[in-house]
């Protein structure tokens, strides 16, 4: 079965980047532009990984991945979370939100499907079949 993820980036060049590469690699892809509908999209889509945007323009990304795991139907979807912005404690208060994985921008195209690949499998041992 065809393993689904949410793109949530609003910068068009990085979201189609996301979803090209992930859709190449054989995954299903859902981009979201606005960070607002990502809780929405992640409900109706139900992903088994969500990328997730930081730095988004309307909200933050940190406290979408709060509300994804606060929500008890997407609690244990993993979340890697991508950023230009990485700085001193960035991935240690990324990781306290519930982020599984971390990586900062520009990222690598190896070094992303890697990560990906990892989160979808681990997150595979463990969920509850829907």
């Amino acid at each position: 079965m065809t393993k689904r993820i949410l793109v949530v980036e609003d910068n068009d060049l990085n979201r189609k980047l996301f979803c090209d590469v992930l859709q190449a690699g054989g995954f299903a892809v859902e981009p979201v532009a606005d960070g607002h509908q990502a809780i929405e999209r992640a409900r109706a889509f139900f992903p088994n990984l969500v990328v997730m945007d930081i730095q988004l323009q309307d909200v933050s990304g940190l406290d979408l991945i709060a509300l994804l795991k606060s929500d008890s139907d997407l609690a244990s979807v993993p979340v890697l979370a991508v950023t230009a912005y990485a700085g001193k404690g960035d991935e240690e208060r990324i990781r306290e939100s519930g982020a599984e994985g971390y990586l900062s921008k520009p990222v690598s195209i190896g070094p992303f499907m890697a990560a990906v690949k990892g989160l979808v499998d681990a997150a595979e041992d463990t969920a509850p079949a829907h």
